[in-house]
């Protein structure tokens, strides 16, 4: 692998963005037809170029990961904080343990700490919470159960060399 770099994502993206989250969804130990029916849920459209701020992480000229973020709303995050949701991190499977996630995740740590932010918010999957407690983040309690999600994770920015 050639030296990493990390640029935002456009329209022209979108194609290989969605290919990344394909594939990186198919390495889930989740049953093929749940694959299949929430595919679709994760697959990022023109429209979401508006609201989220989307990073590739490229070999050249061919994407390897990609990360998503936005503004997390209060209510989610810990009391009195402020930062950052990942909306995603998807790292196709041939560059899996790279490096390239916590590349990704340093990134939108960095646009928290730019924008003077707290931290940031992770909502992550069975299959990805042990990399997300090996990157630093401490795991939120359940306080509602009809409103947290179950492995909330949550990532100060004084802790980026965590990442």
């Amino acid at each position: 692998m050639n030296t990493v770099q990390l640029r935002r994502g456009s329209l022209d993206d979108l194609t290989a963005i969605n290919d990344i989250i394909t594939r990186a969804i198919g390495t889930w130990t989740v049953a093929e037809r749940v694959k299949r029916l929430s595919l679709p849920l994760y697959h990022y459209q023109a429209v979401d170029l508006d609201h989220l701020d989307i990073v590739l992480a490229m070999d050249g000229l061919q994407p390897l990961a990609v990360a998503a973020w936005e503004p997390a709303e209060p209510k989610q995050l810990p009391p009195g904080r402020t930062g950052l949701l990942l909306h995603g991190l998807y790292v196709a499977p041939d560059a899996a343990r790279g490096g390239l996630g916590t590349t990704l995740l340093q990134a939108c740590l960095d646009a928290a700490r730019k924008g003077g932010l707290d931290g940031v918010l992770v909502k992550a999957t069975r299959d990805a919470a042990g990399f997300f407690e090996r990157s630093g983040c401490e795991r939120l309690p359940v306080l509602r159960d009809d409103r947290d999600y179950e492995l909330r994770y949550w990532l100060p920015v004084s802790a980026s060399g965590a990442a």
